[in-house]
């Protein structure tokens, strides 16, 4: 450990993934020296009209560059490595990953054309990197995707340990088990603080193993007389694994449906995390030509995504694969919070093309289990490190605060545990700690090709035009005496229908006309004063006539 500092503090604080599902973002500073875990997106909330992902606000970051080591990634989902292409791009520094994390992440960056002017750095559970004053430490757990590890950070305060998304998984699809021996013995050496996973903080006993759902997918394949479409997340690479056994064990090729799908397998089967028999692989083309009790289609949109693969079936809109009646859809996953109206349509037009549709929670369905720990294994991950402060992470609120009143039931005190937003900072100096000053931190939205041009006023106008639409009310007026010389013209979209509004339309027009004269004649010819007054009296005159507030563009022009 290196030498202890007496005017240095550490400092604990998340940027994104407290109080919130997705975009982790989480950083550990002591002194000069600044260690980030995981770089992640999310998918935009309702509200967020347009929006096409969410990740951290890193202007902290960007204000400390010089301090930043380097970016230790836990494993490969996307709200811990979707945001890394569009973090890097500002702030070039090193990425430490396992194999499969930094095969996919590789994947994205090359995409964004970063891959050649990033620094990757290979790890695995016995790697050590030294990050300034800070050594890194790592260990083995399981999760939903291979090679997940935690993270020890040793610092000349104290040791703080970083979960990573965990599970106790005892009989494990590919083998790895978690190292509980190793993280009863970073517990042994006395641990600062821990920041521990809350998703599943509100579910009692164990999370069942991955296992279970290979031996009920095999169940179903056998049953099903026809094709067997699976949608699953296109990153659970265990359960990949366990569509590709059951269609190895029922003598039935597999299709790869899906962008995102096609990628995770590509890669994960070239670094030898899936084994696929060879020749089980078929083209989404070769479908229709081969008996349908024989055929697996394996493909994204197990959260009811628009675009994804499932979904266009559902709809027939795909362009190689439909839903036949007979057909025997399984969707392999929980929706994710927000999600169940999307997945609840795409399971009604399922069911409409007169598909067999096995969905829903684990314990109804068989087909899915969840990737993180439910209450008993988050009291042994807190047993085992037997930390003296604890910071309950990625979680919405109510999970957070669970999971500090599981802390308290092991016997760590309740002053010793900090629930917070992100951008609040947890300060720690010589063995106490206490909350700090905030950073700058939330959401930076990105649509298109355009990160964090569209913010709260963009999505207000958005609201606004979705709800009461639009008039743009066109003038030309005389330079010399300022006499209206054509229009008013009024368009109208997304308010009310001109054919039969034309009534409605004229009277605005009148209520234009009668205001910008009497401007005139009071010798206003201010730009601004015009356009206000027009939107204030048109505005009025419109909610009287229809309890509609219409966004108004007065544009003004002269000659």
């Amino acid at each position: 450990m290196s030498k202890k500092n007496n005017q240095d503090k550490l400092l604990i604080f998340a940027l994104g993934g407290v109080g919130e599902i997705g975009k982790n973002m989480y950083a550990i500073q002591y002194g000069s020296d600044i260690v980030i875990v995981d770089a992640g997106l999310k998918f935009p909330e309702e509200d967020m009209l347009g929006i096409d992902i969410v990740i951290p606000d890193i202007s902290y970051l960007l204000e400390n560059r010089d301090k930043v080591r380097g970016i230790l990634v836990t494993h490969g989902h996307e709200d811990h490595i979707g945001g890394l292409p569009f973090v890097l791009k500002s702030l070039n520094v090193p990425v430490f990953g396992t194999k499969l994390t930094l095969g996919l992440i590789e994947g994205k960056l090359k995409e964004a054309g970063l891959l050649g002017e990033t620094k990757r750095i290979l790890i695995n559970a016995d790697s050590e990197v030294q990050l300034g004053s800070i050594t890194a430490t790592f260990f083995k757990t399981n999760h939903s995707i291979p090679d997940s590890l935690g993270v020890c950070l040793d610092t000349p305060e104290g040791r703080v340990v970083h979960t990573g998304d965990f599970k106790f998984d005892h009989t494990p699809v590919n083998g790895e088990f978690a190292d509980l021996q190793r993280i009863a013995e970073i517990g042994s050496k006395g641990v600062l603080a821990l920041l521990s996973d809350s998703t599943n903080a509100e579910r009692p006993g164990f999370t069942p193993s991955e296992s279970v759902v290979g031996h009920n997918l095999e169940e179903i394949f056998r049953k099903a007389t026809q094709r067997v479409v699976v949608a699953t997340f296109a990153s659970n690479v265990h359960r990949i694994q366990q569509v590709v056994n059951a269609a190895a064990a029922t003598r039935r090729k597999i299709a790869v449906v899906g962008r995102s799908m096609v990628n995770v397998v590509s890669i994960a089967g070239e670094l030898g995390y899936l084994n696929i028999p060879e020749g089980m692989i078929i083209e989404p083309e070769e479908v229709n030509k081969m008996a349908a009790d024989r055929v697996v289609i394996l493909c994204t949109g197990s959260q009811g995504e628009p675009m994804s693969a499932l979904t266009r079936m559902a709809r027939s809109t795909h362009r190689k694969i439909d839903i036949l009646p007979g057909d025997t859809v399984i969707i392999a996953a929980t929706p994710i919070p927000g999600n169940e109206r999307h997945v609840g349509r795409t399971v009604d037009e399922l069911f409409r093309l007169g598909a067999n549709v096995i969905y829903g929670p684990g314990s109804v369905s068989g087909v899915h289990v969840s990737g993180h720990g439910s209450q008993e294994e988050l009291k042994l991950m807190l047993n085992l490190i037997r930390p003296k402060f604890f910071i309950p992470i990625h979680g919405e609120y109510r999970m957070l605060r669970l999971h500090a009143q599981l802390g308290e039931a092991v016997g760590i005190e309740r002053e010793n545990i900090f629930i917070i937003d992100n951008g609040d900072t947890v300060e720690f100096q010589n063995g106490a700690a206490r909350k700090g000053s905030k950073v700058q931190a939330g959401n930076v939205l990105i649509d298109g090709l355009g990160v964090g041009d569209v913010g709260n006023i963009v999505l207000r106008d958005r609201k606004l035009l979705s709800q009461d639409g639009i008039l743009v009310v066109v003038v030309t007026l005389s330079k010399q005496d300022g006499t209206i010389l054509s229009g008013p013209d009024i368009i109208s979209r997304g308010f009310v229908y001109v054919r039969e509004s034309e009534g409605l339309l004229d009277e605005a027009n009148r209520i234009v006309t009668s205001t910008l004269n009497k401007l005139m004649n009071d010798n206003v010819n201010e730009w601004a004063s015009l356009k206000t007054n027009v939107k204030d009296a048109l505005g009025r005159f419109l909610y009287e006539q229809t309890r509609r507030r219409p966004m108004i563009l007065p544009i003004i022009m002269e000659v």
